[in-house]
């Protein structure tokens, strides 16, 4: 790929600009701007170098260098690479949720996944988008883990949120409340917990993990008082994958649980519902989690937050969380690079 590909090239992680009217372009250029990040991997902005020189400027980050190219096959390793998606200027305005934020968040997403299920690229990190405005005939998916999911060519992955030892996973994700009951099933429940044991295997190097599942109801359904999810559903499915020799506990009522920091007895904990999981978690780890999207061939990671329209282009945005997701990213292709060395050692 390019002038400097080689075998001692890093691994490359291309990066969607999210929504440019969000904080994703800042917390990206904030981010990269410490060129000692490039001796970890080679990044991969898809973009446009007028999206990135604008908020260099509105950022007065003069000194964030960047080489701008125009397909994958030109990546100049050991430097900040902007892949430009489209040619046109865009009307930038930092703070105001429009279609324009929403269609080249698309545009940068659907080009980075293009490259990415080819093998150009070795993961993704993607910016935040705003889920209500990247709805069109072409892009009908409640977020990126759904299109992603789709992309994969799987019927399931996993919202896996990670900090630490911190890793919680949900069994449904952005779904409405009210909706949560009837599709919180044993068959579910069974296929998340598969999907987080070998995620913390094969990403994480976990041999044998220890899994929490929170009860449904509240204090887990106190024997049939508060519900009966927890008799008929959740602990059906524990058994059936325990009965696999994997390590899994529960249901614990969510409150106690984290209340009394049990969580962290455990590699990981799911949750039935998404605020059952996110709340604790962005709680616990905001500004610093990492949301992976487990279960599927590629790598995806992003931040734990979302467009933050109300600070964007302020040069208020924590990058922590992004820059966290980046390393993620890395740290898990490397991972799984060392389990194929080590299945190949085996035979």
């Amino acid at each position: 790929m390019g002038e400097s590909s080689g075998k001692k090239n890093k691994p490359i992680i291309g990066i969607t600009i999210g929504d440019v009217n969000g904080i994703g372009p800042e917390v990206i250029i904030k981010s990269l701007e410490d060129s000692r990040i490039l001796k970890q991997f080679t990044p991969v902005i898809y973009a446009s170098g007028k999206v990135i020189s604008y908020y260099r400027k509105n950022l007065n980050k003069e000194n964030f260098n960047y080489q701008q190219i125009g397909s994958i096959e030109k990546i100049v390793h050991r430097k900040v690479n902007v892949l430009n998606v489209w040619e046109e200027a865009i009307e930038i305005n930092p703070g105001q949720a429009n279609e324009t934020g929403g269609k080249y968040a698309v545009l940068s997403l659907q080009k980075a996944v293009a490259d990415l299920k080819e093998g150009k690229i070795d993961a993704i990190t993607t910016a935040p988008l705003s889920k209500d405005l990247v709805q069109s005939d072409d892009f009908n998916f409640p977020g990126h883990t759904e299109y992603l999911t789709q992309e994969a060519g799987e019927k399931e992955s996993l919202m896996f949120l990670v900090h630490e030892a911190l890793r919680v996973g949900v069994v449904t994700g952005h779904i409405p409340l009210s909706e949560v009951s009837q599709k919180v099933t044993k068959e579910k429940i069974v296929i998340k917990l598969k999907k987080m044991i070998k995620s913390l295997q094969k990403d994480f190097g976990i041999k044998k993990p220890r899994i929490a599942v929170l009860g449904m109801n509240p204090h887990a359904g106190e024997n049939g008082l508060l519900g009966e999810e927890e008799e008929k559903v959740v602990t059906p499915a524990i058994d059936e994958v325990r009965s696999g020799h994997h390590i899994v506990m529960g249901p614990f009522p969510a409150d106690g649980f984290f209340g009394m920091s049990s969580y962290k007895q455990y590699d990981g904990v799911l949750a039935m519902y998404h605020d059952q999981g996110l709340i604790p978690f962005k709680t616990l780890a905001f500004e610093e989690g990492v949301n992976y999207t487990a279960g599927l061939p590629f790598v995806r990671t992003s931040p734990d937050h979302g467009t933050a329209f109300a600070i964007a282009g302020k040069n208020e945005a924590d990058e922590t969380s992004f820059r966290n997701a980046l390393y993620l990213a890395n740290d898990i292709i490397r991972q799984r690079n060392e389990n194929q060395y080590e299945s190949a050692e085996e035979k």
